[in-house]
């Protein structure tokens, strides 16, 4: 599957689905990194905005970088209203900004799909002096049994799914090829409690999950209902999760 299309015809369940990220890392960026309201931010893999209405309300401008158009055209309708938002279609590897016209790079639930050593050279040509990348994940507590239970649903019915967050993991190799072994790691409780609509949008909203004219999809979702309603309270679930990133200069 190409990789610019894995989102295609999920925007909708994204951006009902799909959580915002934990107030203490925004705030962390903001009072211990350097990042300003008068900052420029390139937002690499933006899809419909998620992570980038956390830096728009914040002040900063910020040029969301998306190649996939569903996704993209989703998050003009959202985030047209902010001051400092600029849709860009353009990729990691190629995001069409100029040279050292950013004073940030932010990428959050994307950098797994990247060609890493590409996107260091693009992150190296639109970035100023001085200026660091931010590699952002929210990461499932997969000690939590709800999440190993979705674990298994998803494993055996998506044959693309390799693991959560694309497989990475915790300083993953190429987090540290990335960086070059030098970075900061921050990480902040950010646990989701999602009613049953907003459980199965996050579910479908994965890049790796099979569709409703796939073959398997009916035990799919039914092995998704059994799921939340063994683990829902007052029709509520609550799932393990953490916002956590990856700070360093190139």
């Amino acid at each position: 599957m190409n990789v610019k299309e894995n989102f295609s015809g999920r925007a909708a369940d994204y951006t009902k689905g799909r959580p915002g990220y934990a107030k203490e890392l925004i705030d962390c960026f903001y009072n211990e990194y350097g990042v300003t309201d008068t900052s420029v931010i390139a937002d690499i893999g933006s899809g419909t905005g998620k992570f980038a209405k956390h830096l728009l309300e914040r002040g900063s401008v910020v040029y969301c970088v998306e190649p996939n158009d569903d996704m993209r055209q989703t998050a003009e309708k959202e985030l047209n209203i902010c001051n400092g938002f600029h849709s860009v279609q353009g990729d990691a590897e190629n995001t069409t900004l100029s040279d050292h016209s950013v004073d940030f790079i932010t990428t959050a639930q994307a950098f797994h799909w990247f060609d890493a050593e590409k996107f260091r050279r693009e992150c190296t040509r639109i970035l100023r002096d001085n200026g660091k990348v931010f590699l952002i994940w929210n990461v499932r507590d997969i000690e939590d049994p709800i999440n190993r239970e979705l674990f298994s649903a998803f494993a055996l019915y998506c044959p693309d799914f390799h693991g959560f967050s694309g497989g990475i993991t915790k300083d993953d190799p190429r987090i540290k090829d990335f960086f070059r072994g030098q970075y900061e790691y921050v990480q902040f409780d950010q646990p989701l409690r999602l009613d049953y609509e907003t459980y199965i949008a996050r579910c479908l909203s994965g890049s790796y999950s099979i569709k409703e004219n796939d073959k398997e999809y009916d035990h799919y979702k039914t092995s998704l209902d059994d799921i939340f309603n063994k683990y829902s309270d007052q029709r509520m679930v609550t799932i393990g999760n953490h916002s956590v990133a990856y700070i360093g200069s190139l």
